[in-house]
């Protein structure tokens, strides 16, 4: 087998995510493809969620945030959405492997087409290079899709902490910061019922 045939192969590891053992398959090309990174990790660590929630992965990737949520919320249903196809055939790939059945993954820029749903959950480990418009379009729509009493969570890199918060604080009308590293900042905000 060539090196060229090598890295066209799927990367395959096994990670356990908030005390979930799951198997990821992934690919060049698709963030952090070899590992978790240490932001969604950390991410992790900070959610509460319950049995019948309903969930939102926003900027799936290959699926180790949505399916952790699928898996920590029986009940409920857990929406994951990329807009890159890659992300979103290898988070189906990686529901089916680890039979995680009570989840919709879809195409998504965004909130575009997914506006008929209603979550209690939106977590989000948010790309350093969104850009201001983007992210003002995906929080005010997250907003109205936010059952009251709902929350975002998402971590992002510590120089986008001031940011994040602006956002969350004219959107959501509040803000917490639940973890700072030197790295990454976990912080989330409430929808009011």
């Amino acid at each position: 087998m060539t090196n060229i045939e090598k890295l066209k192969q799927d990367i395959v590891f096994k990670e356990t995510l908030s005390g979930q053992d799951m198997t990821f398959h992934s690919t060049w090309g698709i963030f952090s493809p070899k590992a978790i990174d240490k932001g969604t990790i950390m991410l992790l660590d900070y959610l509460d969620i319950n049995p019948d929630d309903n969930c939102l992965d926003l900027g799936c990737g290959y699926g180790p945030i949505g399916l952790t949520l699928a898996k920590l919320a029986p009940q409920g249903e857990t929406t994951l959405v990329d807009k890159d196809f890659m992300a979103i055939e290898y988070s189906k790939k990686n529901a089916d492997i680890n039979n995680i059945k009570n989840c919709d993954i879809k195409l998504s820029n965004g909130m575009q087409h997914i506006r008929d749903k209603k979550f209690d959950y939106v977590v989000s480990n948010v790309p350093a290079k969104v850009g201001s418009e983007m992210m003002t379009i995906m929080l005010t729509d997250i907003y109205k899709q936010l059952n009251p009493g709902g929350k975002i969570y998402v971590v992002t890199i510590t120089g986008l902490r001031r940011y994040i918060e602006r956002n969350f604080k004219e959107i959501f009308g509040n803000y917490k910061k639940l973890k700072q590293g030197k790295q990454y900042t976990v912080a989330m905000a409430r929808k009011e019922p």
